[in-house]
């Protein structure tokens, strides 16, 4: 196909999209009015599953399957991330040193860890009743483990976050919430339809399989978001390229102002040599 085919083609396209979207525009209801048709409907829909928190059941009862291709595209960029930051075979792997903390760095890390992971544990399980959910909490608990790397090193995060095992629940998280859309199909339902029971209102058990794709979700952001940032890191603190422009984890900000002035004074010597 030409340039100007495909431009053609593109403008076409275009054109039809806009008009379209135009359209849909002018039916929807107008702004700074009560009459809210779309709201009322969510609202009405998550109280007849029991659900107290809209949002969720928005998100994971009445519009399950984008959120479920929303997930999907987390996951798929994880696994990119990991695909394209692995170690290349000409690079090299250091262990790092350890780096000087302070001591009241150390203890106010010691001390928000766990509190940041139990949060983040608190607003996943709690993503039916109040506001947050697996998408906020998964992030709350992968910033907690990182905790220790901002008030240790990464020799300490690298203890408290095996890689491997936060891979394998990654992949278990986002299995997990395509599997519960089976429910749906078994109970001759339409896929991620809310078929378990109900339970009671403001409980823990309500919202049927609110709580359990919300769960899911959360599994797998906190662990996708581990993984991701692992292979940055990685990268930054442990890989070193053969040419020397990789990181050098041995080394500190203190050492490369001491290579810039042993450069800085070579030069001076060479200009003193010319004269």
């Amino acid at each position: 196909m030409t340039r100007t085919a495909r431009s053609v083609l593109f403008l076409a396209a275009a054109a039809v999209f806009a008009a379209a979207f135009a359209a849909a525009c002018a039916g929807l209801p107008d702004f700074g009015t009560r009459h809210h048709p779309y709201g009322a409907r969510a609202v009405r829909a998550a109280l007849d599953h029991r659900t107290a928190n809209v949002v969720s059941a928005v998100n994971f009862d009445q519009r399950a399957l984008d959120t479920l291709g929303e997930e999907s595209i987390l996951f798929g960029a994880v696994l990119g991330a990991v695909v394209l930051l692995r170690r290349a075979r000409d690079e090299d792997r250091a262990a790092p040193e350890p780096g000087r903390v302070l001591p009241s760095t150390l203890l106010l890390g010691a001390g928000l860890l766990p509190v940041t992971v139990l949060v983040g544990a608190y607003v996943v399980a709690h993503g039916q009743l109040s506001p947050g959910g697996g998408f906020q909490g998964g992030v709350v608990l992968a910033t907690g483990l990182h905790v220790a790397y901002v008030a240790a090193d990464y020799r300490v995060l690298r203890r408290v976050r095996p890689l491997a095992f936060f891979s394998a629940l990654d992949a278990v998280g986002a299995g997990a919430f395509t599997a519960l859309g089976l429910a749906g199909l078994i109970a001759g339902a339409a896929y991620l339809q809310n078929v378990v029971p109900l339970g009671t209102f403001g409980t823990l058990s309500s919202a049927g399989l609110v709580p359990l794709v919300n769960a899911a979700v959360g599994v797998e952001v906190a662990s996708g978001v581990i993984v991701l940032l692992a292979q940055f890191l990685d990268q930054a603190v442990e890989i070193a390229s053969p040419d020397g422009n990789g990181a050098d984890p041995a080394g500190s900000p203190g050492d490369d102002r001491d290579d810039r002035d042993d450069r800085d004074g070579d030069d001076d010597r060479d200009g003193d040599d010319g004269r």
